[in-house]
């Protein structure tokens, strides 16, 4: 079916990247950037990183109520059952040259196993929630085959006796982890499940607006998430840090960017005016790994970061800024924080597509053109 465009331009003012426009309503997750607020499903975020496991946030995102005992126990069974990839996945992961980009790897391999499943083209509520099982179920499979591919060149199978986290940490590093690194990693995952319209999910509202299946507006939302605008800034601090080495350095380097007038990775948030409400969670979570381990060197170059910044720019770290060092602290090569966030992000990209699809309509919005007007044709000759 053709689209139907209204002839006349509206009323309201052009924003430049659609800044203050409300774009949709959603029951899914609410941000409050001037009080730091971040709710899920009407929870604050300070409650389920604290208390929430991220099965437990998973159907909260997806149902927009926590689960009764043996509702989580339903579903855990069902990631768990889930979490194998097709055979031509896995060798297309084993395929892949060891320097590829992971967010390429894991866009095409997204893509890629939506050729394999049966109800691809099936978009009813009950098939779409299957096929969000198997996506928030086979996204960790796919990033940590990835890295044990090109590491060692072995598939690490899925270990269906632990917890989500835990099996992913399992698959990465080869051992089962303890319960501070579990709790940590759950942690990280409550606290990126979902982020409002941010621009991956936006873009997978987009797509799937058009009716397409769930596979390309999750493939969308991962090719979005990419950008450096979007993911990656976790990356970055981590590489500023290596970069700066030792305490000693810290104060020269930043009074070197900040001269040259460049970002800082992992401060400043688009929405947040004030604290990201994620952030002290994570720097909690970065000490205590940082003590287990009796390596305090990355946290307190990361807190004499923060306390520059806030002298000299009243910046407060958003939620990449921690996440850096406790990522490090668990063992997890930098190049994978991105696939990360979209291993967590996946629920709440799913949340929204179900949710877009329930009460659908096309997403096409007006363009404000600046461009010339009453040209004419000119024949080749003329030119």
């Amino acid at each position: 079916m053709s689209e139907t465009i209204s002839a006349t331009k509206p009323s309201a003012a052009f924003s430049k990247g659609l800044d203050g426009i409300v774009a949709g309503q959603s029951k899914i997750c609410f941000i409050d950037g001037l009080k730091g607020e971040l709710v899920y499903s009407g929870i604050n975020i300070d409650e389920l990183a604290t208390n929430a496991t991220f099965e437990e946030v998973v159907y909260l995102l997806w149902y927009g109520r926590l689960p009764r005992k043996d509702e989580l126990s339903k579903l855990q069974k069902e990631l768990a059952a889930n979490r194998s990839l097709p055979s031509q996945v896995i060798e297309f992961l084993r395929g892949v040259p060891k320097t590829a980009d992971p967010m390429d790897v894991l866009r095409t391999a997204v893509s890629y196993l939506g050729i394999f499943d049966e109800e691809a083209k099936d978009n009813s509520p009950e098939a779409n929630l299957r096929k969000s099982i198997r996506l928030v179920a086979k996204m960790p499979t796919i990033v940590a085959n990835f890295h044990t591919f090109r590491k060692t060149g072995d598939y690490s199978k899925p270990d269906g006796s632990l917890g989500h986290s835990a099996n992913f940490l399992y698959m990465l590093n080869g051992v089962p982890p303890g319960d501070t690194s579990t709790k940590t990693m759950d942690c990280a995952l409550v606290l990126q499940a979902d982020h409002e319209f941010n621009a991956s999910t936006f873009s997978a509202r987009v797509t799937v607006a058009t009716l397409s299946d769930i596979y390309s507006g999750v493939t969308s939302a991962i090719g979005t998430l990419k950008g450096p605008l979007h993911g990656g800034a976790n990356e970055e601090v981590m590489k500023m840090l290596l970069e700066i080495k030792t305490m000693d350095n810290v104060e020269k380097y930043l009074q070197s960017l900040l001269a040259g007038k460049k970002k800082v990775p992992g401060f400043g948030h688009r929405v947040y005016r004030v604290e990201d409400p994620r952030a002290k969670h994570l720097k909690k979570f970065s000490k205590q790994l940082a003590e287990t381990i009796d390596n305090l060197k990355w946290f307190e170059m990361s807190e004499k970061i923060e306390a520059i910044m806030k002298k000299e720019k009243s910046l407060v770290p958003n939620v990449d800024f921690y996440s850096a060092s406790t990522y490090y602290y668990l063992g997890i090569p930098i190049d994978l924080y991105t696939p990360i966030f979209a291993i967590s992000r996946v629920s709440g990209w799913t949340a929204h597509i179900m949710e877009q699809y329930s009460d659908n309509r096309l997403i096409r919005p007006l363009s404000d053109y600046v461009g010339k007007r009453d040209q004419h044709f000119v024949p080749i000759s003329q030119r």
